[in-house]
């Protein structure tokens, strides 16, 4: 088993913090002792290769996955089982995002850091902000990159499929939910036979870790890792 944390925001995301670097980040899953961990901004895969060398340094099998907001506003999860596939995908997706400009008084920093953990620069358009991708054209794309797609914390209002649609579709099939609150995850499992797992959604550092799930995977490398980790979390749903 391995203990994951499979939801992480960093200061790309405008409502993150700004101390929620790549480096920072893989420090506090470190100290957390968490196995795995995934960046997983809004709209954008930007700061997923610092993030892979923060996660190198510290001993954490890292992951690069995204935030999708549907245009349904479904908050989607999608991991990745390589850099490059993640970074296809961010390519991917960028022309169905809004084209409306960050305004950081309002909405926050959107920082792009590079490997050494300093600023790159910054993202220009913002980012949370419903792409124009349907919920089954965004599973499709995300599964077409070779990536695990399931909805984001189900058990919440604000974005969850639940509250949304009403209900799990059939189409596109999920094999996977992620719950925010894992005491409601076993409730969940009865009600809709799937795997539920839990995650902090963490936009500060001293959420990392809130809600940890513990997975059913070997250690080792961590190509295999993340080679098993998506075909555990989406291998019903292609």
């Amino acid at each position: 088993m391995l203990r994951a944390e499979l939801h992480i925001h960093s200061c790309l995301s405008p409502c993150a913090d700004d101390d929620m670097t790549p480096a920072n980040i893989a420090g506090m899953a470190m100290l957390e002792g968490l196995d795995v961990a995934a960046l997983t901004d809004h709209n954008s895969c930007g700061n997923c290769p610092a993030f892979f060398s923060a996660c190198e340094a510290h001993g954490i099998v890292p992951v690069a996955g995204m935030e999708l907001t549907t245009a349904e506003e479904i908050h989607l999860v999608c991991l990745f089982p390589t850099l490059e596939t993640a970074m296809a995908f961010d390519a991917a997706v960028r022309p169905y995002r809004m084209r409306r400009n960050n305004r950081p008084e309002i909405f926050g920093n959107q920082i792009l850091m590079d490997a050494q953990d300093a600023v790159a620069g910054e993202e220009a358009e913002l980012l949370i902000l419903a792409t124009a991708l349907p919920l089954e054209q965004a599973v499709r794309l995300a599964r077409t990159h070779g990536g695990a797609a399931y909805p984001a914390h189900i058990d919440r209002e604000s974005n969850g499929i639940l509250a949304i649609l009403g209900a799990i579709p059939e189409e596109p099939a999920f094999e996977t939910l992620e719950v925010a609150d894992p005491d409601r995850a076993d409730a969940l499992i009865k009600r809709y036979r799937r795997r539920v797992i839990s995650a902090s959604d963490a936009h500060h550092l001293w959420n990392i870790a809130d809600a940890p799930c513990s997975l059913p995977l070997d250690g080792g490398d961590a190509q295999r890792v993340r080679n098993a980790l998506i075909r555990l979390l989406d291998g019903g749903g292609r």
